[in-house]
């Protein structure tokens, strides 16, 4: 009978601590929120992030978005996107290009998520725009190519984050999937 009863207080003791565990995380990421905010992408299509050399002209990758700061998305200010070419084929030359300003999509583009109630918005990046924006041709851009976008969100209250600023769990959390950056691949 004492065995029982020690078994059962072993056991009662560790639920206790599993329970204050889980509560202790919750606590966290309300405390790393207050902070910042972040854009977790919710999905991408094609999601293998491909554009198809033969189809520049039309090829494009979508990203469905949705911002979080401590005001459910209230600062959201914009999120802008700096675009940079990496030259992997240097037969037809080296035309890498550093990062240029791309993109900024402004708070009013994204319209509030039934289901989250936070803004989400969907992010199309177009090779045609890429190639103008970083001053390239078609002939420049070959298969296995890479476009690289570097995104920062901005918030109204003057704050800004990116990758280099944020947090490794926000980067690579399987939930928060906000690493701030988005890297294209040109396929045959």
């Amino acid at each position: 009978m004492k065995y029982i009863k020690t078994l059962f207080s072993f056991l009662f003791l560790s639920f206790v601590v599993m329970s204050c565990k889980t509560e202790m995380i919750d606590r966290i990421d309300i405390v790393n929120t207050e902070h910042g905010g972040y854009m977790r992408t919710i999905s991408i299509t094609p999601s293998n992030q491909q554009m198809s050399k033969a189809s520049l002209g039309s090829a494009q990758v979508s990203y469905v978005i949705e911002a979080y700061d401590i005001e459910k998305g209230n600062l959201l200010d914009s999120y802008d996107l700096q675009a940079r070419f990496v030259d992997r084929t240097p037969a037809n030359g080296t035309n890498s290009v550093a990062y240029r300003a791309f993109l900024s999509i402004p708070a009013s583009a994204f319209t509030r998520d039934a289901k989250t109630n936070l803004p989400r918005t969907t992010m199309v990046i177009r090779a045609a725009d890429l190639i103008r924006t970083l001053g390239l041709t078609e002939a420049n851009v070959s298969p296995t190519d890479q476009f690289e976008i570097d995104a920062t969100i901005k918030l109204k209250n003057g704050k800004a984050f990116n990758s280099r600023n944020t947090g490794a769990n926000i980067l690579g959390g399987a939930f928060y999937n906000s690493p701030f950056f988005y890297r294209i691949t040109v396929a045959n």
